[in-house]
């Protein structure tokens, strides 16, 4: 392959909000340029390759000056001075965190600029150029030769700009300003609970499109119809209206043309004799392609139904309890986040072996490996955006963000059969305002996509009449589809003997889900079953309370918490917890604690209530 240059710089700002270009569907399966490997990167503390002495945009500047790291400058002669050489600096792998790479960036929060050179074989000037991340956390300025693209806010979700105008065939360069800061108004906001890993941290892709393209596209089973495929395709470029798109599903026989409006947009209905339907046992999965006569793009999609009855979760008209457990995106062993499609096969393998049918992927977005995986394996998803704890209810730019990034997630992950939920928030505290903003994105929600269920991870607390019975008193509880909530009796208050003696009162008819229970363990750590931070303690905690959530009549599912030990800077007990929260059932070099087998041994047994 030819040499690649390409400069990327990623960078995060307080103040201001970019829009991007329309997301590409299925960037997955398209074929494409990689520019994963090592980067050049530079670290700037000051943002003094960002900002002049002024605190002004260099970027906002009509002659940025040598000064700008996005121009990548070099000395004209031995009396120029440039006070920086991305050629000369170290390197960084992409995708991948700066935190697990380098010692001296493993606390960094900062910005951080990428550099790459890149060649682009075959070029052909007709052909239209598309520069996609798949993540970047948390903001990113992105330049190709100089040029500013764009940038983006959101560091779980993809991302892409347009480059055709400002590539060359040979000796490009991107740089791509990062920055992992973190700031009151933003999603997730100041306090979380996991690391803020930053850095390009997904796949970074040129894909070569034709002047006139496939842009996006949905194919879904009605919601109320089995025998009714509806959907949408939309075209990008100048031939896009009055164009002939062709839907073909060899298996389905079906093979039918519609035509796009002035707008380059197609809706359609097909209707199926017979749909052999997706499901956690049987996890069908159709070759769709849809073509112009100017593109073609082919993916493998799932048709199923998924609904609730009072407070039953249906799937495909059959009552099913979600066996579930909730995870992290790291990399277990390794370290950092995970990022490839290995990474992903070691966790949703680990869920298999668990006996889980579904899967909780906290607290944002992750990897699209991790949906195309588990359309593949059967494995039920609930999907939410990182809404986490305080977030700046009043403040209308954060729910923007908030919004922006449930509408990129919705938009990457619509077609995939696994994603059967979209959680809106986790451990948020009541307020009018909260409730405001919540309902707020529920109703955005079912705009995007009205074929699957809603929920936010809720808070339970005891009865003011009598504390061994928990309730839920959420308004919001009212707006979603299934009720779920996240309950620590054992752990945080109360004891593991009392587990017995505790009842959870639901009043509302809907499925309910226990989104986290835990307890923390070191593994390797052994003692009686009452010592705190053993093995066998963490076992007691998911013996007792396993058989107490399972009394509540409307429980429908339970993703305990969690499946991996992962980083987090609150957990800063040098014994026992290390920068770790060890609430896995798995530690963080890949061995398995009791616990484990207490779950796996309660997904075996368990039967589903009639």
């Amino acid at each position: 392959m030819k040499k690649i240059i390409v400069i990327l710089l990623v960078l995060i700002s307080n103040t201001e909000v970019f829009s991007q270009d329309n997301l590409l569907q299925n960037s997955f399966l398209r074929e494409g340029i990689t520019l994963n490997g090592r980067w050049n990167y530079i670290v700037d503390v000051y943002e003094s390759g960002y900002y002049n002495y002024r605190r002004e945009p260099h970027d906002e500047s009509e002659n940025p000056g040598a000064g700008a790291f996005f121009v990548n400058a070099k000395p004209k002669d031995k009396t120029d001075r440039v006070e920086y050489d991305f050629d000369a600096a170290p390197t960084l792998v992409v995708p991948g965190d700066w935190n697990s790479q380098k010692e001296n960036l493993f606390y960094y929060e900062g910005t951080l600029w990428y550099k790459k050179s890149f060649d682009v074989p075959n070029y052909d000037a007709s052909k239209r150029y598309y520069l996609h991340f798949g993540a970047v956390n948390y903001f990113a300025d992105v330049y190709v030769n100089g040029e500013k693209l764009g940038a983006h806010r959101g560091g779980f979700t993809p991302f892409n700009f347009e480059m055709s105008k400002v590539l060359k065939p040979k000796d490009n360069f991107v740089i791509v300003r990062v920055d992992n800061k973190r700031f009151p108004d933003e999603v997730p906001t100041v306090s979380t609970d996991w690391w803020n890993y930053g850095g390009i941290t997904r796949d970074v892709t040129i894909y070569e499109l034709n002047e006139t393209f496939i842009e996006d596209y949905s194919v879904q089973l009605d919601k109320e119809n089995d025998k009714l495929l509806k959907g949408f395709i939309q075209l990008n470029g100048e031939s896009k209206a009055n164009s002939k798109v062709l839907v073909n599903i060899p298996e389905l026989k079906i093979n039918k043309t519609f035509t796009t409006n002035e707008k380059g947009y197609a809706s359609f209905e097909i209707p199926v004799k017979k749909i052999d339907k997706w499901s956690d046992t049987n996890p069908k999965l159709y070759t769709v392609s849809i073509a112009t006569d100017k593109d073609k793009i082919s993916d493998k999609i799932g048709f199923r139904h998924i609904k609730t009855k009072g407070a039953d979760i249906l799937l495909n008209g059959e009552k099913v309890f979600l066996k579930g457990i909730s995870i992290h995106e790291e990399n277990v062993m390794r370290g950092g986040r995970a990022h490839s499609i290995e990474d992903a096969r070691v966790l949703l393998g680990w869920a298999k072996e668990l006996g889980c049918n579904f899967v909780r992927l906290a607290h944002y977005p992750h990897n699209e490996n991790m949906v195309r995986l588990a359309d593949e394996m059967g494995l039920l998803v609930w999907e939410e955006i990182p809404v986490y704890w305080t977030i700046d209810w009043e403040n209308m730019e954060t729910y923007k963000k908030a919004e922006t990034q449930l509408k990129e997630v919705v938009s990457r992950d619509k077609n995939r059969a696994s994603v059967i939920i979209w959680s809106m928030a986790n451990e948020t505290p009541q307020s009018e305002e909260r409730l405001s903003f919540l309902s707020n994105l529920a109703k955005a929600t079912r705009e995007l996509d009205n074929t699957r269920l809603i929920t936010a991870a809720l808070e339970d607390h005891p009865s003011k009449d009598n504390k061994n019975i928990m309730v839920i008193e959420d308004k919001f509880s009212d707006i979603v589809d299934i009720v779920s909530f996240n309950q620590y009796y054992g752990w945080y208050g109360g004891s593991i003997e009392d587990l017995k003696n505790i009842s959870w009162e639901i009043a509302i008819d809907k499925p309910v889900i226990i989104s986290e229970f835990g307890a923390a363990a070191l593994q390797g750590f052994h003692g009686d079953k009452t010592t705190m931070w053993t093995e066998e303690n963490q076992a007691y905690l998911y013996e007792e309370t396993l058989p107490a959530l399972a009394k509540i009549p409307q429980f429908s599912g339970v993703t305990p918490w969690i499946l991996t030990d992962f980083r987090s800077p609150r957990r800063m007990h040098d014994v026992y917890q290390n920068g770790y929260n060890r609430k896995g059932l798995i530690s963080e070099t890949g061995n398995k604690k009791k616990a484990f087998y207490t779950l796996q041994k309660f997904y075996e047994n368990i039967k589903i209530k009639e």
